[in-house]
């Protein structure tokens, strides 16, 4: 599976803290995570970089990918 694109609505729920729910043990992913659940930043800014996180990451994170879409 691979990484949806920017406009599906699962970037919308992770930013908007179900970010919290996405099961890792990937210590990378594990702060990326924390700082986007504290993090101040307009929903817009957490999408573009938890997007380009999970791009970058496709390959070694197949697990986390296969949960976005239904976080």
């Amino acid at each position: 599976m691979s990484v949806p694109p920017m406009n599906h609505p699962c970037w919308q729920r992770l930013a908007s803290g179900g970010i919290t729910r996405l099961k890792t043990q990937h210590l990378g992913t594990q702060l990326m995570s924390k700082r986007i659940e504290r993090s101040t930043d307009p929903v817009t800014v957490k999408v573009a970089e938890m997007h380009a996180f999970f791009t970058k990451w496709e390959r070694i994170l197949a697990a986390e990918v296969q949960q976005l879409a239904t976080l």
